[in-house]
């Protein structure tokens, strides 16, 4: 297995399934690929190359492998609290509320901010709407059927014991978790690839959550500006507890709580940033 090899697998996949694998750390996609290796029974990066090339079946279960998928409902509870806070005040100063939940995996965590919303008092849930994005059409076919099959390493209880009580916004029967219609309905999902997509608009909140820890450091910065560029002016960032801004978009959030990763948009510098796309349109 030579470097050169394990390169030409990842030209493949960025030039031949459109997967922007120049974009992630390599120990990442090593991982990914060796979980693939193992289970084709490949012994080289060129062997599986070549099952690859002639075998869709096992291209589209790379990048469903590529895919980050890693979730929960309401994973670190007390990041949870802070995006309570949140949804508090956006709610109390706008008759509407845009969340955008981007990498959402199979779609529990836009989820667990509807379920937030209806579970709050102090929160108007007809006011919040709720974007899921993904780059994996199986992970969003899920998110839309809002059914979720509890494993041996997954407590949903325990996740969703957030909540004081669940059962008004989940339905269980044994293993099986439906998520209550009421709860879906605020919610939709489409694909969106946060690396070679256009900007959304309109947001209020963003939450990004554990995904900049996979990517490499020159392709931060713009994916930030990415959703930079989708938040109105004082919107909110919400980004994993690993991760950080990096020095050259300091000027674009101000912090709002540095422990939990919560970033306060920078009317100025949106407005900055809106001039410098509209130049490289034009």
């Amino acid at each position: 297995m030579t470097d050169d090899a394990f390169d030409a697998l990842l030209t493949f996949v960025e030039d031949e399934l459109a997967f922007a694998t120049s974009h992630y750390n390599d120990s990442y996609l090593d991982r990914r690929v060796s979980s693939r290796m193992r289970r084709t029974r490949s012994d080289t990066y060129a062997d599986y190359l070549e099952l690859l090339r002639a075998d869709a079946d096992e291209q589209q279960a790379l990048l469903e492998a590529m895919s980050i998928n890693v979730t929960g409902f309401f994973r670190n509870p007390d990041v949870w609290a802070g995006i309570r806070e949140v949804i508090r005040s956006l709610t109390a100063a706008n008759e509407t509320v845009r969340v955008w939940s981007a990498a959402c995996a199979d779609g529990r965590e836009p989820f667990s901010v509807s379920m937030l919303a209806h579970d709050d008092p102090d929160i108007d849930e007809s006011s919040v709407r709720v974007l899921g994005t993904d780059i994996s059409e199986p992970a969003l076919e899920t998110a839309r059927n809002g059914v979720y099959e509890e494993s041996r390493t997954v407590d949903f209880h325990d996740q969703l014991s957030f909540l004081d009580d669940y059962t008004d916004y989940v339905e269980q029967d044994d293993r099986i978790y439906r998520i209550a219609d009421d709860v879906k309905r605020t919610v939709t999902f489409e694909r969106h690839d946060l690396i070679n997509d256009d900007p959304k608009t309109g947001f209020d909140l963003v939450i990004c959550r554990n995904l900049f820890i996979y990517i490499d450091n020159e392709y931060k910065e713009p994916m930030l500006r990415t959703i930079a560029r989708s938040l109105r002016k004082d919107g909110y960032l919400v980004i994993g507890k690993a991760e950080t801004i990096p020095p050259t978009l300091k000027s674009a959030f101000s912090v709002r709580d540095a422990r939990l990763r919560i970033y306060h948009r920078e009317p100025l510098e949106t407005n900055r940033l809106s001039r410098e796309q509209s130049q490289s349109n034009t």
